[in-house]
């Protein structure tokens, strides 16, 4: 979608949208207009639209009014109100609208919070749909505001870049397991990455076997499609400083390998590589707006399937660091693809913090339900400055506890570790899991990591305030405002 800024209202214009309050939303509005929004109970709630028509020197035209709650209530009741603009007139007819904001008195900042909400919810995948009906088809191409004010439109030049990053992640998320899958994962990065600044680099199977990457590679091996390890360097910080490194789990598809998933709902597992995904489209968001620190984003990418030569359970793999794993279900399989990529991260990287993503567990939607991502971390610093940054953008993360007593849970009789701790505690017992590959670094002590369990947030079955039904791109503007907070200088 183009969305532009104006001095003055195109004169062809046949749409206009204007932002109000709750606190005296009627101020300064055409009484027809005020009689027709009272008598449908508008009252300038977030994300209430009211439409109707004004005439002026014998022109009529289409008005609508979109609530933004109480002034001052903050950015989600802002991107509510440009949400349910897309909503309603997506779809609608009008080619064109223009946002009229001379009367709302926004902010730089509270304007693109509202194009934000606007453009996000106005993304949908409608590329395999070829019997769409003339009204089911997206007409509105173009947004138009006038009368915003100050600094407004280099404010949505940042947070545009924000936003092409959550579509990027959408997009990946959104694509079936036929058309995206390791080897294409790859090639839609190079293509969208071209000309941004950031370095690519990937990993065959060949090269990941010299590593010794035992435990990725498990999980590939009954899979026609070829592992890779897709790692995009973002150098915008001070020269050699360290980075930090973002990892992603990126399997593609996963049926569950010989440990099979019930066949009810296995589609859905082409989006578990929601955390590769949200990586990526981060790592998109980094580079257009520039971003003034060194991120590193790594994505293990592997297809999960069972055919004769698949890992079994109970097959002992060894992995990068050296530990052994007693494979107990090979539908744990994401923490074996992840504990590969951390242990590369750090000796390749040597990163000053390590944030991971994953659709991991199933046990956390049991917790958070689709609320919540879990946190999980060895760092208090940088469980702050997560949860911080889930609190700005609503990306929102809730902390879980680690320990010994839960990390017992996983030994194994036979090797290092089990990839699964039972019954209980699953999300915990995972991240236990991961923890083991956290490294000391130089001064001896624990790198800072963080785990994002991400299960019940990168899909919904219903639309939400800034989302259609589908993905929901979540991540990447936790991460952007990770790095923007917390590791820019």
């Amino acid at each position: 979608m183009l969305i532009t800024f104006a001095a003055v209202s195109p004169a062809a214009s046949a749409l206009r949208a204007l932002v109000v309050f709750a606190d005296g939303w009627e101020a300064g509005l055409p009484p027809v207009l005020v009689a027709g929004a009272k008598a449908t109970r508008f009252a300038g709630k977030a994300g209430q639209v009211f439409e109707g028509f004004v005439e002026s020197e014998g022109v009529v035209s289409r008005v609508a009014l979109v609530g933004a709650g109480k002034a001052g209530a903050g950015f989600a009741d802002l991107e509510k109100a440009g949400a349910a603009l897309a909503a309603k007139y997506r779809t609608a007819g009008e080619a064109r609208l223009v946002l009229d904001l001379s009367g709302a008195a926004l902010a730089a900042a509270d304007v693109a919070s509202v194009l934000l909400g606007l453009r996000l919810r106005a993304w949908k995948q409608d590329g395999y749909r070829t019997t769409l009906k003339a009204e089911e088809k997206a007409s509105l191409a173009e947004v138009v505001v006038v009368g915003a004010g100050e600094g407004a439109e280099a404010a949505w030049a940042e947070v545009s870049a924000v936003a092409e990053g959550v579509e990027f992640t959408r997009e990946l998320v959104t694509e079936p397991a036929n058309v995206l899958y390791p080897e294409s994962f790859v090639e839609r990065a190079r293509q969208r990455f071209a000309g941004t600044g950031v370095a690519i680099r990937v990993l065959d199977e060949a090269e990941m076997k010299g590593l010794g990457m035992g435990a990725l590679l498990g999980v590939s091996q009954g899979s026609v499609r070829e592992a890779r390890l897709l790692v995009l360097e973002w150098k915008g910080g001070a020269e050699g400083e360290a980075p930090l490194a973002l990892v992603g789990k990126g399997v593609t598809f996963d049926t569950g390998g010989i440990s099979i998933k019930p066949a009810g709902g296995m589609e859905d597992m082409k989006w578990d590589m929601g955390g590769a995904g949200a990586v990526t489209g981060a790592m998109l968001a980094l580079a257009r707006r520039g971003a003034k620190a060194n991120v590193v984003g790594l994505c293990g990418l592997v297809e999960n399937m069972p055919d004769g030569n698949a890992q079994r359970p109970g097959d002992v793999v060894t992995s990068m660091s050296g530990q052994t794993i007693e494979v107990i279900n090979t539908d744990a399989e994401g923490r074996l693809v992840l504990c590969d990529v951390l242990t590369f991260a750090q000796r390749e990287y040597s990163p000053k913090a390590i944030v991971d993503l994953a659709t991991l567990t199933g046990a956390i939607i049991a917790a958070l339900a689709e609320e919540y991502a879990g946190l999980f971390a060895n760092d208090d610093d940088l469980a702050g400055k997560l949860t911080a940054a889930g609190i700005a953008t609503g990306d929102k993360l809730w902390r879980f506890p680690m320990g010994p007593s839960y990390d017992k849970m996983i030994d194994s009789a036979i090797a290092d570790m089990k990839n699964v701790g039972g019954r209980f505690g699953g999300s915990i017992t995972a991240a236990q899991f991961l923890g083991r590959y956290v490294e000391k670094g130089a001064d001896g002590k624990q790198t800072p990591w963080a785990h994002l369990d991400i299960a019940g947030t990168v899909w919904s079955d219903k639309p939400g305030a800034t989302w259609d039904k589908g993905a929901t791109g979540y991540g990447v503007r936790l991460l952007d405002r990770l790095v923007k907070d917390g590791f820019e200088g």
